[in-house]
């Protein structure tokens, strides 16, 4: 079978655990798209770790993990990720595709300068290379792995693109040029390194389907990140829904039989643009300091996390266009402290009221209409089955789950890997 897990969200809903979970029970984990400019928290028996760019089987040893084609390979981050896990103890089987596009220094050097040039317009970029990155891919003119070994191909490649990249450092931003020797020469090293890793990852998940073999498919970020459906243009610079999924990893659409949205149990965002649910000041700070299991900073950028109310609308439309077959809600447990739990069931625009998730333009103006439920009180990281949960917590999800109109299945009530609810 088949599943893709992906964020409901802005991203950072805790989807590290739940694929690190769901992973046990798979033959092959593969990441499709997106690059190291976010990361999934993972806590387990080895200690905790923010995986950017490995997929989050690593830490099972008899898995297959994929970089697939549609993914902004950083090798320089990948290496790094790589030290990082193996100085754990961990041993993992990863498979690169010949297909995937190499994300290169111009492009993290672009994106530092264009967010310095736009100043207060800037789009709150990770400055990790994703938008330029993607800008030369499909403009045709970015490498792909298997470029890397064809070194004539290659150096004309590169001579041919940095007479244009250098244009842009010399006149627009006024910063150094870039030889393109030396990074010919830093692609060679690079490519000798994931050598081994590299193969035909598409044929290897297509056989992998006949084969009846159990595929889990990581997205990274959440709809309303998605380049088409997202709150543009403050979003990332690839999809991020699970119809993407069989485009980035080279498999039949039909084959992808279940869609697990993750989404919090509260709200959180990292970057800028419209938050409609968002909390500021005192009530902010205390749910950000709660938060998570260090508080919500970002796991790429150490960023303090925007946070707001559970926002059903938002959630609604983000399970709708993944398309989401169920839901995991993560974080229950950091609402314990709340008397009374705030959840944004609607915006107010212009006079009217809205359940239908809006433009970027509108959410700007758009108020949040809240409906108040009692909190519980009390511990539940100590529970172990739903049914065991208070009342009040119960009433809380079941809420949701009714105005979101997709089931619920999954409740996480801690950071740790077991701290999982079935319903």
């Amino acid at each position: 079978m088949v599943r893709a897990i992906v964020g409901a969200n802005w991203g950072d809903e805790g989807k590290g655990k739940i694929t690190d979970m769901c992973a046990e029970k798979a033959d092959i984990v593969v990441r499709f798209q997106g690059g190291a400019n976010a990361g999934h928290t993972i806590i387990n028996e080895h200690g905790r770790f923010a995986l950017h760019l490995l997929p989050s089987g690593v830490f099972h040893k008899n898995i297959t993990n994929v970089i697939a084609n549609g993914v902004a390979l950083d090798i320089n981050a990948l290496k790094s990720e790589m030290e990082a896990v193996k100085s754990a103890g961990v041993e993992f089987n990863l498979k690169i595709s010949d297909r995937v596009q190499v994300l290169m220094e111009h492009h993290v050097l672009l994106d530092t300068y264009e967010e310095e040039r736009l100043a207060d317009k800037k789009f709150g970029s990770t400055k990790s290379g994703i938008a330029p990155f993607f800008s030369d891919k499909y403009s045709k003119v970015g490498i792909q792995v298997w470029e890397l070994y064809n070194e004539e191909m290659l150096k004309e490649k590169l001579k041919g693109m940095y007479e244009k990249i250098n244009i842009s450092l010399k006149y627009l931003y006024n910063k150094p040029e870039i030889d393109y020797m030396q990074v010919y020469e830093k692609l060679r090293k690079d490519a000798e390194f994931i050598r081994p890793m590299v193969t035909d990852t598409a044929k290897l998940l297509r056989n992998a389907v006949k084969e009846g073999k159990n595929i889990l498919l990581e997205g990274q970020l959440g709809s309303l990140k998605d380049i088409d459906h997202g709150i543009y243009p403050y979003v990332t610079s690839s999809p991020t829904l699970a119809g993407y999924a069989a485009v980035g990893a080279g498999i039949p659409p039909y084959e992808i039989k279940n869609i697990i949205a993750v989404t919090k149990a509260y709200s959180s965002a990292v970057g800028e643009g419209p938050f409609v649910c968002e909390y500021f000041g005192d009530e902010a700070e205390e749910l950000r300091k709660r938060g998570g299991d260090k508080g919500e900073y970002g796991a790429k950028t150490g960023r303090p996390r925007r946070v707001g109310s559970f926002d059903t609308v938002a959630t609604r439309y983000g399970v709708e266009v993944q398309g989401a077959t169920e839901v995991c809600m993560t974080c229950l447990d950091v609402l314990s402290y709340l008397d009374t739990i705030k959840v944004c069931t609607g915006y107010e625009y212009e006079g009217k009221v809205y359940k239908d998730f809006l433009t970027t333009d509108k959410l700007y103006k758009s108020k949040p209409i809240f409906t108040e439920l009692e909190g519980w009180k009390e511990d539940i990281t100590k529970v172990t089955k739903y049914d065991d949960l208070p009342q009040k917590a119960k009433e809380y999800v079941e809420f949701i789950e009714k105005e979101i109109g997709v089931k619920i299945s999954m409740v996480s009530n801690g950071p740790e890997r077991e701290k999982i609810l079935y319903r």
